[in-house]
């Protein structure tokens, strides 16, 4: 990768932050996540799925939830982007078959959006063991297809626009932080893109540098108002976000966006994990994770006004909101060996204590503005609803609900 990446900068110049993040994570023959099975606490990080079944189990009521205050559609498309080792969809089946006195009258089907070829076989090990198959051409948009064992159909694709439409739920969980960012720096000529150049006095090490002048990135995406000295925009990730905003407005449905983030007030986040510890963004590209905060002010901004933008509020807030105390004290008062109950309390402490996991992820939704009996709009009024039409219930886990 390091060879790939010095020779295209000696062809064509330095090359941008985002360019060198899509290289190291995704070129189709030496990208990170191509080539890697990065979960766990054998790879380079753990995700929250992966700590404990409790948090998967609460997004699934989440869903559910979403799908009663949608009216209960006939069909229910789970979306998730970026499903790692598939540990949240199969706790979020395990949900759906729990309740099947509730959802048993919906058609569902699973709709995964992969990239990497190992961590889509994992996936589909653990969602439909053999009873999985992968396409008969590269270029089909279902480049493989399988069922559970409940025979729920699962099909996996490279991009979101090839997801089928209708009435979909979206999960994008440690997805956002991932995709590629344009770095820029505040000069006393302006705004300016921080670039990826090989340093001249160490031809094998890569360097960051200021663009001269400025580029097509720089002039576009840095916002007027901007006050920050140094900022990160994830263009990739507000295109994605377009996307969303546009087939909940058409199609109803929602999107879950679970990741590290903020709300527009941080700036240099760009960072490297490998052996779960920091590593060096420009050392040994496409041998560890390169990751930056989600700006969700950003994400606010370009969804528009078709949908309404709810949170962020932070992982503690959403899961207690769902209930994960009530369901800890159900697993514990089942729970007689000692080990096990320790490692559910421990869990619990890292999934929601501020010092950890609590206060570091953000959660925030997108909603069809017909689910929000007052849908906040950005500017203008409040959208009105007619007297006779029953207010829509609360949206779960971004107020105080209580699950029984």
């Amino acid at each position: 990768m390091l060879r790939h990446l010095t020779s295209r900068i000696k062809a064509t110049g330095p090359i941008t932050v985002a360019e060198y993040m899509r290289e190291a994570l995704t070129n189709p023959v030496t990208g990170y996540y191509v080539r890697n099975d990065m979960l766990g606490p054998d790879g380079d990080f753990i995700t929250s799925p992966e700590i404990s079944q409790i948090f998967g189990e609460l997004l699934g009521v989440w869903i559910v939830s979403e799908w009663i205050g949608a009216g209960r559609p006939e069909r229910l498309q789970l979306v998730e982007l970026g499903p790692g080792k598939g540990s949240l969809a199969s706790d979020v089946l395990r949900v759906f078959s729990q309740l099947q006195s509730v959802v048993g009258g919906a058609s569902l089907s699973l709709h995964l959006v992969e990239v990497s070829p190992v961590l889509s076989r994992l996936q589909a090990q653990k969602l439909t063991g053999s009873h999985s198959r992968e396409a008969d051409a590269e270029d089909k948009p279902v480049y493989r297809r399988g069922e559970t064992a409940a025979g729920l159909p699962v099909s996996w694709y490279r991009r979101l626009e090839d997801v089928p439409t209708g009435f979909s739920i979206f999960l994008a969980h440690e997805f956002f932080d991932a995709l590629p960012i344009h770095k820029f720096q505040r000069t006393q000529r302006g705004w300016r893109e921080v670039m990826v150049d090989i340093d001249p006095e160490k031809t094998e090490q890569l360097r960051f540098v200021v663009a001269p002048s400025p580029t097509l990135a720089s002039s576009t995406l840095v916002q007027a108002d901007e006050r920050r000295a140094h900022v990160e925009v994830c263009a990739e990730g507000g295109v994605l976000v377009q996307q969303l905003a546009w087939r909940i407005e058409a199609d109803g449905g929602a999107a879950l966006i679970a990741d590290y983030g903020h709300d527009g007030t941080k700036t240099d986040t760009f960072r490297g994990f490998k052996g779960h510890r920091l590593h060096d963004v420009l050392s040994c590209p496409g041998s560890a994770d390169l990751t930056a905060d989600v700006d969700f002010s950003f994400l606010r901004r370009v969804a528009g006004e078709g949908v309404a933008c709810l949170g962020p509020v932070t992982q503690r807030t959403f899961l207690k909101n769902m209930g994960i105390d009530s369901r800890m004290q159900v697993l514990l008062r089942s729970c007689s060996d000692a080990s096990t109950r320790q490692q559910l309390i421990d869990s619990y402490d890292l999934l929601t204590n501020a010092a950890k996991m609590g206060e570091r992820f953000l959660f925030f939704c997108l909603l069809h503005r017909g689910r929000l009996a007052h849908p906040p709009r950005p500017d203008g009024p409040k959208l009105e609803i007619r007297k006779k039409r029953p207010a829509p219930p609360p949206v779960a886990g971004f107020t105080e609900l209580s699950f029984s």
